[in-house]
């Protein structure tokens, strides 16, 4: 099965972009490839033309690889909802809720997923790039493991281990990494590559020699500082707050909730700079200048709406609301605005009823069904179409529903107050809808950006691969896969 797999020192070192990166080098290259991570930690999803749900990150690398999204490109994604407890979901669908600890009990079964979806996938291309999760060096979750080198052993992938340097100590990452790792693993690794260098490469030759020296692996290159990595989405939370700003007349706030899911839903303003962006963060107050305030996703709503009243937050959009500024609220954000969200079964954590914040005349149930679906509408106020997904569990009704956010075939989605200021959808990615997102801001009386989002992402994408074709040994890891 040719196929390679690159691998971390650690979490957010940036494999997902060189995936994204060498699947649309392969892809120009005229190379029928596909992306696969074997497990995903993230509450961050895309839905499937077939249905399932992936991480976001795998549906950025099928758009680089020339293919829609598919369940086996990622066959089991963990969404935590709490500290130690995750929904399973496994080749799309979800399977349980589990704790920590639990999890290992899993593994043998998800261990068959996985293996089956990555010879439906191998079977299907040419070359399957496949990306680790976390560590290589977790050697505590050595066993069972089907996220590195367990699966790398058992399917015979050969590995290249990614460092990065922006953050310090990367001879150490990867000379301790090659120290921790028993015979087997160490011999499945086939070299090393830098990642996110800032400066002359060439001010490093020495500590990659002796990287080579100390570990025996070859090196695949060094490669410089991406400058354009933030404007493709972002699998983790962590880099919230971390994207370039711009001083935009008209300001959105958003509210960083601590199981924030579907966060590049607002990317599209992130980077349209007649728009000014600001993630609140916990134990900061909603800026008062603030035109429009939007409450995102979220993988746990009672516990994330607990913990926006626990930032006093409830407070400051009363004000907001006051002062005649809009709020919008999706997904978990809208059922948040409602008057109560009622969850008999413990779907969204404990058994109980949460008051939500009485913006909108609405209350929802929550039921075991998760609705998972790409969907096509138009923006009910405006006229203006909309195309995105859903991804939530719970029912929603009440009056204000009767003034629809977006109508879609078959049904309504939403709800908007009476004075139109506060609105509410379960529909994600809306905002990568060029006319839409003119015609919504218009609305609120603001000016938006022309040009292209979704175009604008192939360009970045392109740019990536070139980015890797000019600073790696493309050819060398091309070649490993055979």
């Amino acid at each position: 099965m040719p196929a390679v797999m690159i691998q971390g020192t650690g979490s957010n070192v940036g494999k997902s972009l060189l995936v994204a990166g060498l699947c649309r080098a392969a892809r120009k290259r005229g190379i029928n490839v596909a992306p696969f991570k074997p497990q995903n930690m993230s509450n961050n999803a895309a839905v499937c033309p077939e249905g399932g749900e992936i991480g976001r990150a795998q549906a950025v690398q099928a758009e680089a690889a020339g293919l829609a999204p598919h369940v086996d490109m990622n066959p089991v994604l963990i969404k935590p909802e709490s500290s130690t407890g995750a929904q399973i979901v496994v080749q799309g669908a979800r399977l349980t809720r589990a704790e920590a600890q639990d999890y290992q009990g899993l593994k043998p079964r998800l261990l068959a997923a996985v293996q089956d979806s990555f010879a439906r996938l191998s079977a299907q291309h040419d070359l399957v790039i496949v990306e680790g999760a976390g560590s290589a060096a977790e050697v505590n979750l050595r066993k069972g493991d089907i996220a590195n080198m367990g699966f790398a052993c058992a399917e015979n992938i050969p590995v290249i281990l990614a460092g990065d340097i922006d953050r310090g100590g990367v001879i150490a990452q990867i000379v301790g990494t090659k120290a921790v790792l028993d015979d087997q693993d160490r011999a499945q690794i086939a070299g090393f590559l830098i990642n996110r260098f800032r400066g002359d490469p060439r001010l490093f030759d020495e500590g990659y020699r002796y990287i080579a020296e100390q570990t025996g692996w070859r090196g695949f290159g060094v490669v410089p500082w991406f400058g354009d990595a933030w404007k493709l989405p972002a699998e983790d939370g962590v880099d919230l707050g971390k994207t370039p700003t711009h001083d935009g007349a008209f300001h959105v706030a958003a509210l960083a909730f601590p199981r924030i899911s579907n966060f590049d839903d607002l990317d599209p303003i992130a980077q349209d700079p007649k728009l000014r962006l600001t993630w609140v963060e916990a134990g900061r107050v909603i800026p008062a200048d603030a035109d429009l305030v939007i409450l995102p996703g979220s993988k746990s709503t009672r516990a994330d709406l607990e913990f926006l009243r626990a930032q006093g937050w409830d407070v400051d959009l009363a004000a907001h609301r006051r002062r005649g500024g809009a709020i919008l609220g999706l997904c978990g954000g809208y059922q948040m605005l409602g008057r109560r969200i009622s969850d008999p079964e413990g779907l969204d954590g404990a058994v109980g009823v949460t008051e939500g914040l009485g913006l909108l005349e609405i209350e929802t149930l929550m039921r075991p069904q998760k609705r998972l679906a790409l969907s096509a509408a138009h923006h009910v106020p405006t006229g203006a179409a909309v195309s995105g997904y859903e991804i939530h569990m719970g029912e929603t009704s009440g009056p204000d529903c009767t003034r629809p956010f977006a109508a879609l075939a078959g049904h309504n989605d939403g709800a908007i107050s009476a004075d139109g200021r506060v609105m509410g959808s379960y529909l994600h990615g809306l905002f990568q809808e060029d006319g839409f997102r003119t015609a919504f801001f218009a609305g609120l009386g603001a000016e938006i950006s022309t040009g292209g989002y979704r175009a604008q992402i192939g360009a970045v994408l392109d740019d990536l691969a070139q980015h890797l074709e000019t600073h790696l040994d493309v050819d060398a890891i091309f070649d490993l896969a055979r």
